[in-house]
């Protein structure tokens, strides 16, 4: 199953799968919501999810199918940054993290290595979460990004995005005071005085971001 809210790119990752031998896609969506009720309907052996949708936050949406459907392996495809999104993923559940710049070879090396029931990243990421491994308990995060919570994280995007509080509450399920409590806790951790600086901040990470897959 594939979950992309982009219908092109979403058209062409099903016509690569479907020209493979031994692979079909059963069913697509481009909303959170329509990939639940579709996995329900198509049971699916394995989930190609994208992690940026219109209605929900990708890493929520992975961990709403490790309830839903506990044995169905998740594979992230994803425009964002390997380094600080795949750890990230690799910890709500899913079984693999490729970005959509590596090319169709890569995507489906990526979907029979998860099927194969063995975790697919690329040997960068590999290489950086066995080091985190040897420093975890001895050094603090590299990257200060890298302190904040999964919740924090996606709050911090959203800011950059140029989503105001009320927006932000609506689209991930919270109250407007919560997201305020969150919004104090990422300044603390990125060591930002005043809500001007935060936001400037986000939305120079949020464009650099966007910029990344044309370099």
């Amino acid at each position: 199953m594939v979950i992309d809210d982009h219908p092109v790119l979403r058209m062409g990752i099903s016509l690569l799968i479907n020209s493979t031998p031994g692979w079909k896609v059963c069913a697509e969506a481009g909303t959170g919501a329509e990939g639940l009720e579709r996995a329900k309907q198509s049971q699916p052996d394995l989930i190609l999810l994208d992690l940026t949708l219109p209605d929900r936050n990708g890493l929520d949406l992975l961990k709403d199918f490790q309830q839903l459907l506990p044995e169905t392996p998740v594979l992230i495809l994803s425009m964002h940054d390997e380094m600080l999104y795949a750890e990230r993923a690799l910890r709500a559940g899913a079984r693999g993290y490729v970005m959509k710049e590596t090319g169709g070879a890569k995507v489906i090396e990526a979907l029979q290595t998860v099927m194969e029931g063995r975790i697919f990243v690329s040997e960068k990421v590999s290489s950086d979460l066995l080091g985190n491994l040897n420093r975890r308990s001895q050094a603090p995060s590299k990257s200060p990004l890298g302190s904040l919570t999964d919740r924090e994280f996606e709050i911090f995007r959203l800011i950059g995005d140029g989503k105001s509080t009320r927006v932000i509450a609506e689209q991930l399920g919270l109250s407007p005071k919560t997201v305020d409590v969150h919004r104090a806790n990422i300044k603390e951790k990125l060591g930002v005085k005043d809500l001007p600086t935060l936001i400037r901040q986000a939305v120079c990470w949020v464009e650099g971001q966007r910029l990344e897959p044309q370099k």
